[in-house]
């Protein structure tokens, strides 16, 4: 394998650009409009489709530190009275919507607390807001129930309270092991934060521990690339999660390179690739699996991520918090993205969608395809028997033209992306877009 040259020239805008990257939906987030939020009102008073599975996303909006390159509507700068009333919206939220037809009596396959960073609240917090929760929609049944913590946040007895409340996935963001990379790009916590934790949640025994890796943070070179997947392997996670970093418009080092005031050595694309690339590799050698572009796991069968699996395979979400999302029988839509009004709205006892998409069954057939092309393999049989067709016809023109790049093979099972195409599928995917959605601003 070519080894990069170590990003240490300074920023010339060639390659890394600014700008969304990663798809999570589609049609694009453009396209939803604040016009459209009858449609989610609409759809939350229908019966659920038969056999649609159910989950829940609980935003919890905030962080010690906002990190330099993050985009995610989060909150520094709250106290614990304001963090008490968001609390207490959140869980109201929750209720609200369990009382509509689309939602009543269904119990979620997951539950997913995301942010910012859910272990930012304290205990108190966390077992209030559960008990609520699990008063207007139970989770006892649920397969998985995950959650995000940032290392310098956790304490034995708050990771005990995590375990208490049934979570069984814990995503722990370290993004980075080098101290010196750790406080250039913002992060609030230092390694010796992640070596404590980590024998804390060994002993309490969680059924999946995942670990976030950054590809590409602003300082890292190759050697300390290769420091961070050595200390991975040693860690022995059950799945490690790696992303190459991107920067959306409104990011701290976005706003500094489009002000042309960014200096700094930052990897390029191809770096990023071939770092990211590298930790695949040697993670195979360990004996980890692919499960996706950025995730390998020890053990296929027994290490799912039931939340991402269902979400790229259609199920209903229910997206709660500030600026969250939600896909509720084929209508997308998102909360308002500000804090007094999402407030000022739930307090009002209504519903607090700022804008919606009611899809087409061609568009949730194009956003299922994508999404599961992150897989790394699409199954032609699950396309067959959810829409009555065939993918590899439906979708001959961009498969032949991405084949014809050595991004994939297709056939008549399905499609496989080869390894050059598994470490760029975002790049891929607008390529299967209609026309009046290629080209558009993603968000």
């Amino acid at each position: 394998m070519t080894q990069p040259e170590p990003a240490t020239t300074p920023y010339a805008g060639k390659q890394t650009e600014v700008g969304s990257v990663f798809v999570s939906n589609y049609p694009p987030f453009s396209a939803w409009q604040r016009e459209g939020v009858e449609a989610a009102r609409e759809a939350l008073e229908q019966p659920p489709i038969a056999d649609r599975d159910l989950g829940l996303y609980l935003h919890i909006p905030f962080c010690r530190k906002r990190c330099k390159f993050c985009y995610f509507r989060v909150y520094t700068d709250k106290n614990s009275d304001e963090i008490s009333n968001y609390i207490d919206a959140l869980a109201k939220e929750v209720e609200l919507v369990a009382d509509h037809p689309a939602v009543a009596g269904r119990l979620p396959r997951f539950v997913y607390f995301g942010g910012g960073t859910p272990s930012f609240i304290g205990v108190d917090h966390l077992k209030t807001l559960a008990a609520r929760l699990q008063q207007a929609i139970p989770w006892s049944a649920a397969e998985e129930i995950a959650f995000e913590c940032e290392p310098g946040t956790l304490t034995r007895s708050k990771l005990e309270a995590i375990r208490e409340i049934g979570v069984t996935r814990l995503s722990l963001g370290i993004e980075n092991f080098d101290d010196r990379i750790l406080s250039e790009n913002g992060r609030a916590h230092i390694s010796t934060e992640i070596y404590r934790c980590l024998p804390w949640i060994e002993d309490l025994d969680f059924d999946q521990l995942n670990i976030d890796l950054i590809a590409g943070m602003v300082g890292e070179t190759w050697e300390t690339w290769q420091e961070n997947v050595r200390k991975i392997l040693e860690v022995e996670p059950d799945s490690v999660t790696i992303y190459q970093m991107e920067l959306p418009f409104n990011t701290r080092y976005s706003k500094n390179i489009l002000d042309g005031a960014f200096d700094q050595p930052l990897a390029d694309w191809h770096t990023k690739r071939v770092w990211h690339d590298y930790a695949f590799q040697e993670l195979a050698k360990a004996g980890y699996q692919v499960s996706s572009a950025y995730t390998m796991v020890k053990d296929r069968d027994s290490c799912q991520f039931v939340y991402r699996d269902s979400v790229w395979h259609g199920c209903d979400l229910l997206g709660t918090g500030v600026a969250s999302f939600s896909h509720v029988n084929g209508v997308h839509f998102q909360n308002v993205d500000g804090w007094g009004e999402y407030l000022g709205t739930i307090a009002k006892d209504r519903l607090p969608t700022g804008r919606a998409y009611r899809t087409s069954e061609r568009e949730r057939l194009i956003r299922e395809f994508i999404l599961q092309l992150k897989l790394g393999e699409i199954d032609s049989g699950y396309f067959r028997r959810q829409y009555g067709i065939e993918v590899t016809e439906e979708f001959a023109d961009p498969l032949i033209r991405l084949e014809s790049r050595g991004m994939l093979s297709a056939n008549d099972t399905g499609v496989q992306l080869t390894r050059k195409g598994l470490l760029r599928v975002d790049t891929l995917l607008p390529e299967f877009y209609d026309s009046e959605h290629r080209g558009a601003r993603y968000t």
